[in-house]
């Protein structure tokens, strides 16, 4: 999933809270911004300035899915899909 991505920081929710999950973003270089498992017996560091940008993030994510022709990706092109992800964008963004 996050292999030969360039990032400094994956952030997730608790259910990627797993040892080869962690290990696979510190062999990426990046930092694992993680909450960990309320089963995990030792806790696990979180830093929570970074954590709270993913609700940011999974908000816009929710706003694009109202435009039906990025939720059902009908572009079969990369190219187009991304195309579309700036109109929609920019549409979200005039509001």
């Amino acid at each position: 999933m996050i292999e030969g991505e360039k990032t400094k920081a994956v952030i997730a929710d608790t259910a990627y809270d797993s040892d080869g999950f962690r290990h696979a973003i510190e062999a990426a270089g990046a930092k694992a911004v993680i909450p960990s498992h309320p089963r995990r017996t030792r806790r696990l560091p979180l830093d929570r300035r970074l954590y709270k940008l993913r609700n940011r993030i999974e908000r816009c994510i929710n706003k694009l899915k109202h435009f039906r022709r990025i939720a059902t990706r009908y572009e079969r092109r990369a190219v187009h899909f991304l195309a579309m992800l700036h109109l929609a964008s920019a549409m979200l963004w005039m509001r």
